[in-house]
């Protein structure tokens, strides 16, 4: 397997940067971007229902009009927001959070179904930091808006400003805001992984060392060796790129298939990736020495071979579906299997919080469960199926916070109180 290592210089000047470029910390029940505060799909909610009744948790309220689309929701303080495609246009959508009713509607771009298949809609998830909400389409529009009022800031093209080409199913990355930055994988010659000014759209840094085509996946921010580091998951490799002026620090070369999709998990110096259509899963470990990143692959194997619906790690373990295998508990360092379930519930997304995992079928009901994060086996506490089904595969992941479970399918968004009496 090929590797590249980048040696870094001026470490004194790392010092000074990594004073000012810090994440911002989510207010307890906030979920402003994808996968959470942290971008892992783990919640850090507590004193939610161990066990479901047997009708599922209670509906709290509905809302319509979001337009299709299969990228999830985000919260911060008052307001959710989601994108969808309606009116033959794309949209981003600003709610309430105590009802659901709506407060503000902004034009994203053009609408409708990049590829084969007809999957109408942006499939990336929005961002905030509270004051800004950045979005993308499915065409490689990314535009900023202001939380509050929904008035555009800023706007860039994907293939127009940077040089990226369009995966065949459009772009699916969701945006990171870090500190005074958007960072996204617009992929292509120029650099796959562009850093832009959150306030302006201004160009920071495109990273000339790391040109892969962009697929599904989305970045995600770790430091490692005392360095700030954005890791991202293509078709070709997985790499790490400098924050502070995108230079690539390390590469492993893994050729995915297909569509790359799953996130990358990022714990105690190593970076765990998974993709589907045979791939299966890989293990690396990062290290620095004197300035000097390298990677190793500690495992590849098919336990865990993820298309979309994505992973979590809890503890030591990664939890997801295996396509052929069914919900998978993976051991994180030996890459071994500890249970393998395709019986009692189909493929879809995962989501953990509060001792649980909360597992969505793609298909037809959509069922939600409510299964134990645990090695010992598939061990579930509840399901439903929720009402108002689209016609359209769940491929919105589900999200937990401030006590509510919200569940987007298309048009419509369904929340439900998790909350322990």
């Amino acid at each position: 397997m090929a590797m590249l290592s980048y040696r870094l210089g001026l470490r004194g000047s790392w010092v000074v940067l990594l004073q000012t470029i810090v994440a911002l910390p989510a207010a307890p029940g906030d979920w402003p971007q994808w996968q959470g505060p942290a971008r892992d799909g783990v919640s850090s909610e507590t004193g939610l229902l161990k066990e479901w009744p047997a009708a599922g948790p209670k509906l709290v309220w509905k809302a319509t009009g979001l337009g299709q689309a299969y990228g999830s929701v985000i919260l911060q303080g008052d307001r959710i927001y989601v994108a969808g495609d309606k009116e033959g246009a794309s949209f981003l959508n600003a709610l309430k959070r105590a009802d659901g009713k709506p407060v503000w509607t902004a034009k994203l771009g053009k609408g409708g179904a990049p590829g084969w298949g007809g999957f109408v809609g942006p499939r990336s998830t929005p961002a905030t930091d509270g004051e800004l909400v950045v979005a993308a389409t499915q065409w490689g529009e990314l535009a900023c808006f202001e939380s509050a009022s929904g008035k555009e800031l800023w706007r860039k093209d994907y293939t127009r400003d940077f040089g990226g080409s369009r995966p065949e199913w459009g772009f699916a990355e969701s945006p990171l805001i870090d500190a005074d930055r958007v960072v996204v994988t617009p992929g292509g010659s120029k650099g796959a992984v562009v850093a832009l000014n959150k306030k302006t759209g201004a160009v920071l840094w495109q990273s000339e060392q790391f040109t892969d085509r962009a697929h599904y996946s989305s970045v995600i921010v770790e430091e490692i060796g005392g360095i700030r580091q954005y890791i991202q998951l293509t078709a070709g490799s997985v790499a790490g790129i400098a924050a502070a002026d995108g230079k690539l620090l390390w590469r492993a070369t893994r050729k995915g298939e297909t569509a790359v999709i799953p996130t990358p998990i990022y714990s105690d110096s190593m970076v765990y990736v998974t993709s589907g259509y045979g791939i299966g899963c890989n293990l690396f470990r990062i290290t620095e020495t004197g300035g000097k990143f390298n990677v190793e692959q500690v495992y590849a194997n098919k336990v865990m071979g993820n298309h979309h619906g994505g992973v979590v790690k809890v503890g030591n373990f990664i939890y997801g579906y295996s396509d052929s295998k069914g919900w998978t508990c993976q051991d994180f360092k030996t890459g071994e299997a500890r249970w393998q379930e395709k019986e009692k519930l189909k493929k879809g997304s995962v989501v953990f919080a509060d001792g649980n995992l909360y597992l969505r079928e793609e298909d037809k009901p959509g069922t939600v469960a409510l299964v134990e994060a645990t090695p010992e086996g598939y061990l579930e506490h509840g399901r439903f199926n929720p009402p108002d089904r689209s016609p359209e595969q769940s491929w919105s992941h589900p999200v937990v916070a401030g006590g509510r479970l919200y569940l987007r399918d298309m048009d419509v968004l369904l929340c439900y109180d998790v909350k322990a009496p």
